[in-house]
């Protein structure tokens, strides 16, 4: 597998605000409109040997709810599946932080 070419990820605050708002729009009431991990779980994840990125997986709980995998990649593109993988994010709501154009 190749790997994808170096890109700029940032985007303007207003282009955010766009992507979460019509996310927003199209979602139901209950549902997840993001999570959190902590900064230390994530920083491991980066110090494996080899990582040169991060790829994140959508998925479903038992129970249903959303679940996001994230896993090192490394410099040929490929997830790092003997290494750390994380979840059990901090889902928002409840865990959105202040009232901000992305959460609400």
């Amino acid at each position: 597998m190749a790997l994808p070419p170096p890109r700029d990820h940032k985007i303007t605050l207003a282009a955010a605000v766009a992507l979460t708002r019509r996310f927003r729009e199209t979602a139901g009431p209950k549902t997840e409109r993001g999570g959190m991990f902590h900064r230390a779980q994530l920083d491991q994840l980066l110090a494996q040997p080899g990582c040169m990125g991060l790829r994140f997986y959508q998925g479903r709980n038992a129970d249903g709810s959303f679940a996001m995998v994230l896993v090192g990649v490394d410099d040929t593109g490929n997830d790092m599946t003997d290494g750390d993988i994380l979840e059990q994010h901090y889902p928002c709501p409840p865990y959105c932080g202040d009232p901000d154009g992305l959460n609400s």
